[in-house]
């Protein structure tokens, strides 16, 4: 059954940072970080790999390897007919967090062979989550794991509790961990890129199960990937993330219809086009360098080493600062700031 709507955010992030103190420096890994994710709606986190979006992830579930902790920021969770609590000022591994994640909030990891245990049966993973959120008898349980695999389509799902993690292929284990997350009907589902090993068909057939469960529960879905073809498909909206900046984020018609810092611009140009001609010679477009290395983070704006539109003196050496172009659509960049422009046009004359 559908939840009744809710006009706050399901989760408010303001100003998120999370950072490791290690002895070769500061990593600054989330930095500043503002994020809306609603009940019955998909946020969707793109951008390269080394961009901050599983540990966005990480630091909703204060799930942060030592020595990382979430050091500054907010992220209010609001359940309907809840208090809200700020998951930001709790303790990672204090009995409140850890009644939240799994059944309020729950993850479905990148690589499902490395967060199952291959020494436990599928049956006895699943049956043991249900077990610490729901006082039910272990019958009742077995019964509601049951339901959650078929649920998720996997075929006599009573015969696969006895299943073991290696017996299945991997399409059966991303399944797996969906209905694990799914068992509890948690308010807030975040999916770690969880079609990216998978074969196309695969990889539909789960985010069709995604999309019917969200219509069904009316959850909320926050899914990270570095694939827009999917991100078209699936968001509502969006957020790229660079360096552990959010650096744009709207409507998935504002970044794919009138996307504007150059970082989204570079990631759309970077995407092959069906029946597109190409001059012979002519190289698919790629984005130069490499995101910087978090011990050489640059000051001033972090896409400035490799963006066509840096300007000498400015993106080099200032932050840039969030201006929204309309409801809902804000960027972070010197290039699209009318008081930068003004002040350019006024010297050039």
């Amino acid at each position: 059954m559908i939840p009744p709507m809710q006009t706050a955010p399901l989760l408010r992030i303001r100003g998120l940072k999370t950072q490791f103190a290690l002895r070769e420096g500061l990593v600054r890994a989330v930095d500043g970080v503002d994020l809306d994710a609603h009940a019955g709606k998909t946020l969707c986190i793109v951008g390269e790999s080394g961009s901050g979006k599983s540990m966005i992830a990480r630091s909703i579930l204060q799930i942060v390897s030592p020595p990382g902790r979430v050091t500054d920021g907010e992220m209010v969770f609001q359940r309907t007919g809840r208090e809200p609590v700020d998951l930001a000022k709790l303790d990672p591994a204090g009995k409140p967090v850890r009644a939240i994640r799994g059944r309020d909030i729950a993850m479905i990891f990148q690589e499902p062979m490395n967060s199952l245990s291959p020494v436990h049966s599928i049956g006895d993973q699943l049956i043991e989550k249900i077990l610490l959120h729901h006082r039910l008898s272990r019958h009742a349980a077995i019964d509601r794991a049951v339901e959650a695999l078929g649920r998720v389509g996997i075929p006599d799902p009573r015969q696969r509790l006895s299943n073991y993690p290696f017996e299945l292929s991997g399409g059966m284990r991303q399944r797996v961990m969906i209905a694990m997350a799914l068992a509890c009907r948690p308010a807030l589902l975040i999916a770690d890129e969880p079609t990216t090993a998978l074969d196309v068909t695969t990889q539909a057939n789960i985010l069709d199960l995604i999309a019917e469960l969200q219509a069904e529960y009316g959850m909320g879905v926050i899914f990270i990937t570095h694939d827009l073809g999917v991100v078209a498909e699936i968001a509502h909206e969006v957020a790229v993330v660079y360096l552990g900046q959010v650096v744009e984020r709207g409507s998935v018609d504002d970044i794919f219809y009138n996307p504007q810092h150059p970082y989204t611009l570079a990631l759309l140009s970077s995407i092959p086009k069906l029946g597109a001609r190409r001059k012979r010679g002519q190289r698919l477009h790629s984005i130069k360098g490499m995101v910087p290395h978090p011990f050489n983070r640059p000051k001033g704006c972090p896409f400035h080493t490799r963006c066509p539109e840096a300007r000498p003196g400015l993106c080099n050496l200032e932050d840039p600062r969030k201006l929204e172009l309309n409801e809902g659509h804000i960027v972070a960049c010197h290039m699209r700031d009318p008081a930068v422009l003004t002040q350019a046009a006024e010297v050039t004359v």
